[in-house]
């Protein structure tokens, strides 16, 4: 069954939902959004949440105000960074929250990965293939995004996390969840000879990656992913993982493979919700 559960409703973002943690853990929000319910136009039509794409910028500070609202978060709780395919994980305390929520240069610099216990704020991160990881450590009240295309990956960012995430707040990998969200899969994402070999060097696991008759290669980030999630001592029990392609979904999300580049940007967010 797909862990994210498609909503639309009249006059608001269509939006995924990671329905069983939202349901099992009420002061939770967790999600997805689609290309679908916003302001912006042409290639970024419609749901464009990334400011770093040359879309509109009051078209996409719309958008994320929307998704917000939607979700029930204040727009000041709205927090990101700024992206760079590497694996620093950042910790927001007060001081950072509502980072970037404006601006592209305010947000935190050079991170894929937040985590807080911080409770009503919003952490968000930006995606058009890449794959989103979703970390939730319900004992300490714990909540991370990793940020994970080939180099992220490559890179371990999604066990950084989790190794933050003990360091900081003293999270056991056994009660973490983990989720893997909608993002390009192994049916559409190919890959050069130089990606290919250092990934095969490394995991050799044919399950998750293999050449083609054509001599391609094809490379699925979810499923190694879900490897390097289970090495850092999650329980497989304890990952859901989205059946969702963005390369063959290009009618609900954005894909920058599939799209060649000109396209915009969906966003994953998580929080918990306290009075």
């Amino acid at each position: 069954m797909e862990p994210f559960v498609k909503k639309a409703e009249d006059n608001k973002p269509t939006l995924l939902y990671l329905s069983k943690w939202n349901e099992e853990y009420r002061h939770l929000s967790v999600g997805f959004t689609t290309r679908l319910g916003g302001m912006s136009h042409g290639d970024f039509t419609s749901l464009n949440c990334a400011l770093h794409v040359n879309d509109n910028k009051d078209d996409v500070v719309v958008n994320r105000k929307l998704v917000a609202e939607t979700i029930g978060f204040s727009y000041d709780s709205v927090t990101c960074a700024n992206q760079v395919h590497g694996d620093q994980v950042g910790v927001i305390t007060n001081s950072e929250i509502g980072k970037g929520r404006f601006s592209h240069e305010d947000a935190i610099n050079s991170k894929d990965a937040l985590i807080t216990n911080e409770p009503n704020v919003c952490l968000i991160s930006f995606y058009a293939d890449c794959v989103p990881l979703y970390l939730f450590d319900p004992v300490h009240s714990v909540v991370g995004l990793a940020h994970a295309g080939w180099k992220g990956t490559y890179l371990e960012i999604a066990e950084k996390t989790i190794k933050k995430m003990t360091e900081i707040y003293e999270s056991k990998p056994e009660h973490i969840l983990a989720a893997i969200g909608p993002s390009i899969g192994g049916c559409c994402y190919e890959v050069d000879d130089h990606v290919f070999k250092r990934f095969e060097n490394k995991y050799n696991d044919h399950y998750s990656m293999h050449q083609k008759e054509d001599g391609k290669y094809m490379l699925d980030l979810k499923e190694i992913n879900r490897q390097i999630l289970i090495k850092a001592g999650i329980s497989s029990t304890h990952i859901s993982t989205s059946k969702y392609c963005t390369g063959c979904n290009t009618d609900l999300f954005y894909s920058h493979r599939i799209e060649k580049g000109s396209t915009g940007r969906m966003m994953s967010w998580i929080g918990l919700k306290r009075s």
